[in-house]
């Protein structure tokens, strides 16, 4: 008789729904907790059907909040949105690693603020916002020059970890820490699935350099994003995220219901089907011990 491992049995005791509309579950919640890129973003675009969603989850009286590990500052978000036809003030919260770390680089009492002034950036130019209104601090050209590293996202979408291997090599042999917006791996951008901060962080750790991140699945985030949320219950919230070790981790620890978007970062292994794999849901549920309530390909009503 063969047994079944811890995480062979929460999978089999949680059942994995594959849905095609959120119309069909939406009535059992109050509260939905949305992402940003691979739910309602594909990168620079925008998916349509995720736009007209999230308009007739309002109309039907339910709180919607957005929580991303971006590093887009809230007003770059907002002006995204309105730019594609979904109203900013459909949210009740919109909270972002981007708007987060900028305040704890301009608080005296933040925890960032204590890495110093002059920050290196080796990915994307567009993540110098965080610091967009902070006077005292500075880019600089290269890491003799540095106090720390920050890290939003990637330069290009085929970068991979060896493009950075290099100077975080560097870096670590210098000890300068690494502040990095989200512990994503990966995200989905223009519809290809690219390397994200979270492994570029998890590559310097693993080097010796000393990494401080601002992301999902940190629970102070979630509670932030809930906190004005009234008559907030965990049993009658949402969370729909593309990723499963942030987005659905975590749900799981915050006692929230999860859905998983399938044509997210995950969609090399989920495949493309207009219908959900659920069995290879459940085997990258177990892979992760992170566990969906429902799959959906894309958000949609």
């Amino acid at each position: 008789m063969g047994f079944l491992s811890v995480k062979d049995e929460k999978a089999a005791m949680k059942m994995i729904k594959p849905i095609v509309n959120i119309s069909k579950v939406i009535d059992i919640y109050d509260t939905v907790v949305v992402g940003l890129e691979g739910v309602i973003c594909a990168g620079s675009s925008v998916k349509v059907d995720a736009v007209n969603a999230l308009i007739n989850i309002k109309k039907a009286g339910k709180n919607i909040v957005l929580l991303t590990s971006s590093a887009k500052r809230v007003a770059e978000i907002a002006e995204l949105l309105q730019k594609n036809k979904l109203p900013p003030q459909i949210f009740s919260s919109i909270v972002s690693s981007g708007e987060i770390m900028h305040y704890l680089f301009k608080s005296p009492a933040g925890s960032l603020s204590k890495l110093g002034r002059n920050y290196f950036l080796p990915g994307n130019s567009s993540d110098a916002s965080v610091f967009a209104g902070l006077h005292d601090y500075h880019e600089v050209s290269s890491l003799t020059q540095a106090d720390f590293i920050f890290i939003g996202s990637v330069k290009n979408t085929d970068d991979n970890l060896e493009t950075y291997l290099p100077l975080l090599e560097q870096a670590a042999s210098m000890s300068i820490p690494m502040a990095a917006a989200g512990n994503d791996a990966s995200s989905f951008m223009d519809g290809e699935v690219c390397l994200a901060a979270g492994a570029i962080a998890e590559q310097y750790a693993a080097l010796g350099g000393r990494i401080i991140t601002v992301g999902k699945p940190d629970q102070k985030l979630l509670s932030y994003a809930l906190e004005d949320i009234p008559n907030f219950t965990p049993e009658q919230t949402l969370l729909i995220g593309d990723n499963v070790t942030t987005d659905i981790r975590a749900a799981n620890i915050a006692g929230l219901h999860c859905m998983l978007v399938s044509k997210g970062v995950h969609i090399n292994y989920l495949g493309e089907g207009y219908i959900p794999d659920v069995a290879k849901t459940r085997e990258i549920a177990i892979n992760y011990d992170a566990y969906p309530d429902y799959v959906i390909s894309n958000l949609r009503w």
